[in-house]
This record gives C-alpha cells, sequence and structure tokens, in this order.
C-alpha cells in the first residue's frame, strides 16, 4: 500500500499544542524531510534525533521549524528515543507520539491514534500493523509474532504489534517505569518498555494502520535474527527473576488483536 496525503483539519495542530513527535533518524536523507513537514502538518512540536547520521539526513530538514538533537557519533535507536522524550518532557506536553523516519508510517493517521489516546489516557496506543499481514515480508512478520508472544507472556496480557514504532506514550511513563536506553538496548527499548507499562498496570491498545514498506525506502535497521534474540533473552532473564506475570489486561487494554491471518490470531 502506499501512502497517501490526507486533509487536516482546520484548528488540528493548535488543538494538539499539548502533543510532541518524536522521530529518531538514522541515514534517512530520501524520506525524512517530507516525513517531518507531513507530521508538522498535524502537530506543532516536533523532534528529530539525528543519531551520528553520515548522509544527509541533518541537511534534508534544513529551514523546519523543528527541535533537532544530534548525536556525535552512532547511539542506536533506544538512546534515540530516550534523548527525544526527555526532550518532549522539558516541552511540557501531555503525550509523545514516536514514529520511524524512513516513510513506513504515515503522520496522517496520528489525528485517529490520538482520538483513542485521548479516551484512554494511561494507555500505549501502537498502530498495529499484523491485520494486513500480506504487505509484510514474510520473515519480518513471522518475527513480530514471535516477538509478540514473548513480549506479551512477561508483560501479563496479549498484544498486537510489539514491534511498531508507531506509538503514543503518557509523558509521565518514565517515571513510572524504569528501562535500558544505552547503545546495546537498540531495538530492545521497544519492547521493554512495553513490559514494565503493563507491570505497572499500564497496557497497549492496537489501532490498525497500513503495512507500508517503500521501494524508496532505505531497508529496515531492524534486524530479524539478531535483534529477535536480543529481545527475547531481554525477556527471558524477566520471567527467570520476577516469574511469570500473568493479569488480566484491565478494560480498554489489548484484549485482542485489530485483525487476523488466515487461520491465526495476531
Amino acid at each position: 500500500m502506499e501512502a497517501s496525503i490526507l486533509p487536516v483539519q482546520a484548528g488540528q495542530r493548535e488543538a494538539n499544542a499539548d502533543i510532541a513527535v518524536v522521530i529518531p533518524a538514522y541515514n534517512e536523507e530520501r524520506t525524512i524531510r517530507e516525513v517531518v513537514e507531513r507530521c508538522l502538518l498535524q502537530v506543532e512540536k516536533v523532534i528529530v534525533v539525528d543519531d551520528g547520521s553520515s548522509d544527509g539526513t541533518v541537511q534534508a530538514l534544513a529551514g523546519l521549524p523543528i527541535t533537532l538533537l544530534r548525536h556525535a557519533v552512532n547511539q542506536g535507536k533506544a538512546c534515540s528515543l530516550w534523548d527525544g522524550m526527555q526532550e518532549a518532557r522539558r516541552q511540557a506536553v501531555s503525550a509523545i507520539v514516536t514514529l520511524d523516519g524512513d516513510g513506513q508510517h504515515r503522520p496522517e493517521d496520528i489525528p485517529r491514534l490520538l482520538q483513542h489516546y485521548r479516551q484512554t489516557p494511561n494507555t500505549i496506543v501502537i498502530g498495529a500493523r499484523l491485520h494486513e499481514w500480506e504487505n509484510i515480508p514474510r520473515y519480518r512478520y513471522n518475527a513480530i509474532r514471535f516477538a509478540n508472544f514473548w513480549i506479551g507472556l512477561c508483560a501479563g496480557y496479549a498484544i498486537s504489534d510489539s514491534q511498531s514504532g508507531f506509538r503514543i506514550y503518557p509523558a509521565n511513563l518514565l517515571d513510572r517505569v524504569a528501562v535500558a536506553h544505552n547503545r546495546a538496548s537498540g531495538f530492545v527499548f521497544e519492547s521493554e518498555i512495553l513490559i514494565e507499562a503493563g507491570r505497572a498496570g499500564i497496557v497497549s491498545t492496537p489501532i490498525a494502520i497500513p503495512a507500508i514498506y517503500s521501494e524508496q525506502a532505505r531497508g529496515s535497521h531492524y534486524r530479524p535474527v539478531s535483534d529477535t534474540w536480543r529481545i527475547v533473552r531481554m525477556v527471558a532473564g524477566k520471567l527467570l527473576a520476577h516469574g511469570f506475570y500473568q493479569h488480566a489486561a484491565p478494560h480498554g487494554g489489548n484484549e485482542r488483536s485489530p485483525g487476523r491471518s488466515p487461520g491465526n490470531s495476531t
């Protein structure tokens, strides 16, 4: 599915003045400017964290009214997200939207996710893609489902798309959970924060979004084998340390997937 530009409702940016978008970026020169420009149509506060890019990512953002943070050397997605989220909190927002800079997520879907977040503000809203299983490369789909099982087991409830980077977090969440965010954490950060939030009684709500894999975007930084193994190792460590933590998801939590693949619940 190709991304399409959807109309902006009058007053939408002003209504979202308490929201910040955080975009981690590493070598995204081909896509980052368009992604940011589309985000700016939805919200006033956009924070881009350049993670030591070696291409023209920073130059592509010239002239845009954003907050740009720069890492001198690549520190990984976990550190980029953490730094961006901390900057968002300094800007006194109530919620933080995260999305990737490679064009995989449509900024025009931000209002839909925000609508659900405002109805249930003590949750993490996740843009979930697995209902469009046919548009996802099979190896990635299988890796995501494998990770979903283990992360959901540790968090205590079923999670539809644990590897989606398109999310809305309560801004005060980082006061309530402790999550590693060093270079070694990489993609584990987004999995671990779901687990720690779940254990703190904060569940996630899935909202269906398109599964977009553009030929123009650079290859994914996510490595299905090694990164999934790191996630499983993190989960196993938590299960061994704390035991199996099972509980019923609170009302409004992610009790089922937004869609199904043939013969399988996601």
